[in-house]
């Protein structure tokens, strides 16, 4: 059995992320997307996706560059002078995990990000986490106990195959995917024991911002059994505040509504949906 989770990470972000999501659910293959709650366009994402009863919707976690949904001066070790999350990861991480007030502030804006979520009156279908800071083991953990409480039942753990990855492209950068193996193991082992939902094959990490056609139709035309997701940045244009450099925000749009795609998808034999759909 082979089953398939596409999904659109930073929905509510801006506008162009927005109508990209709905696009390519509506003529595409996508089905699920994450929301950053506290973005400037959560609330037209909310509103789009209760239009649309099929899009299964998640929380992307978010802790780095974006603002808290709390008031900075309520996080004031989470964010820098201006009020953003600190861009810092690895000093912010070592803060986290060796400061028991930093700890606090930590799960204080867990929680509120998971009240707003609840607040949308959207279905949480699961919980990501923006540049995957949920495989700190600080922020896993406080995942854990906070997401408990507002019914969480599945959490993507980031772990691609690299074989897979090195057959559709043997010059794929691989060093991000190897680099963090051990903590995307670490994460699995920890969510599994919590009783949650996770894909056994995630695909995006050696290709995010480059989810073209190409790479769409050669990830589903060897698409493994088990629960796969595939993530995807989609969005009319690169041209909005919070944009990263170089990521091919149309391109991936244009993928997920292509006829190769849908073909390859076709091909594969797969059902797809949201994580309740699987779980």
């Amino acid at each position: 059995m082979k089953d398939l989770i596409v999904t659109a990470d930073d929905f509510g972000l801006a506008i162009e992320v927005n109508d990209a999501v709905e696009e390519a659910h509506a003529m595409g293959i996508l089905t699920a997307a994450s929301l950053m709650v506290g973005s400037p366009a959560c609330a037209d994402a909310v509103e789009r996706a209760h239009r649309l009863p099929k899009l299964r919707v998640g929380l992307h976690l978010t802790l780095v560059e974006a603002t808290p949904v709390l008031p900075p001066e309520l996080v004031p070790d989470l964010v820098d002078a201006n009020g953003m999350f600190r861009s810092d990861m690895a000093k912010a991480g070592a803060s986290m995990f060796f400061r028991p007030s930093v700890r606090r502030q930590l799960e204080d804006e867990i929680d509120a990000q998971f009240a707003a979520f609840l607040a949308t009156g959207l279905m949480l279908d699961h919980v990501n986490a923006h540049k995957h800071f949920h495989l700190h083991p600080t922020i896993a953990g406080t995942l854990i106990a906070v997401g408990h409480r507002y019914g969480m039942r599945a959490v993507r753990v980031p772990s691609e195959p690299l074989g897979i990855v090195r057959r559709i492209d043997p010059a794929s950068p691989l060093a991000i995917p190897a680099l963090t193996a051990p903590f995307t193991r670490m994460l699995r082992n920890r969510m599994v024991r919590a009783g949650l939902v996770v894909p056994d094959q995630v695909f995006g990490l050696a290709w995010s911002g480059a989810m073209t056609t190409d790479k769409l139709v050669a990830i589903l035309d060897r698409l493994p059994p088990g629960l796969t997701e595939i993530y995807t940045h989609p969005a009319t244009s690169g041209d909005f505040v919070g944009a990263a450099p170089g990521y091919r925000y149309a391109e991936e749009l244009a993928a997920l509504t292509s006829e190769p795609v849908k073909a390859a998808l076709e091909r594969s034999h797969a059902l797809t949906g949201g994580f309740a759909d699987f779980g």
